[in-house]
């Protein structure tokens, strides 16, 4: 019987694939860490992505949470990984390698003996790649296959963006693409959840549009 796993207040079910929309980083911290412990703590495993330029603040700030960084890392219950060799691999974004690299991911961790993985990543790295808005949009829609249309337990995925770095046409449309959504530290089901298959019609029939930085 799978447990139930806890979240911003509130339990996830089977739509595991949630955007996590944050104004500063305390406030991000301080909803994801209970989540992050509370899978260290049942042997299951973390893989995170984050910028580059902020590894060694997120390892400070889960250290100072209690989390033993040093130990996870080593055995391997705990996978730090940073743009540069996930999403933005030789400098640029190809969303059917990202994808099936995560694939492996969740293979290999299932293989290692961990009932589950646990994921964030920081969804800042788009902005590096200056990567039209609708390739994105694609890209979490059809994340979706991989984390909830699976064979078995479902491993939840927080894509975590900061407000200040996004526009909010940008931030609207993401929310199509999450079937879950974190908004003002409160997890709640997505009432803007698109179907992935009708999102990706709709994306057929938009023109392009760069992704640029707000801030």
């Amino acid at each position: 019987m799978s447990r139930a796993i806890r979240l911003a207040g509130s339990t996830l079910g089977g739509r595991a694939h949630i955007c996590a929309f944050f104004n500063r980083p305390d406030e991000q911290y301080e909803i994801l860490i209970p989540f992050i412990k509370e899978g260290l703590d049942l042997g299951e495993k973390a893989v995170h992505t984050v910028d580059p330029t902020r590894r060694n603040e997120h390892q400070r700030r889960l250290a100072s949470a209690g989390i033993d960084m040093e130990s996870a890392l080593r055995n391997g219950q705990f996978e730090l990984r940073d743009w540069h060799n996930t999403h933005l691999r030789d400098g640029v974004f190809d969303q059917s390698n990202t994808l099936a690299l995560f694939q492996q991911v969740v293979k290999q961790a299932m293989q290692n003996g961990f009932p589950l993985i646990r994921f964030v990543t920081h969804m800042e790295w788009a902005l590096e790649a200056e990567m039209d808005v609708n390739d994105l949009l694609a890209y979490e829609a059809r994340a979706n296959d991989i984390w909830i249309r699976q064979d078995g337990p479902v491993n939840p995925v927080v894509c975590t963006y900061d407000l200040n770095r996004f526009s909010g046409d940008v931030v609207a449309d993401v929310m199509r693409t999450h079937p879950m959504v974190i908004i003002g530290g409160i997890l709640q089901e997505n009432p803007f959840f698109v179907d992935p298959d009708e999102l990706l019609e709709q994306l057929r029939e938009r023109p392009p549009c760069r992704l640029k930085r707000v801030g």
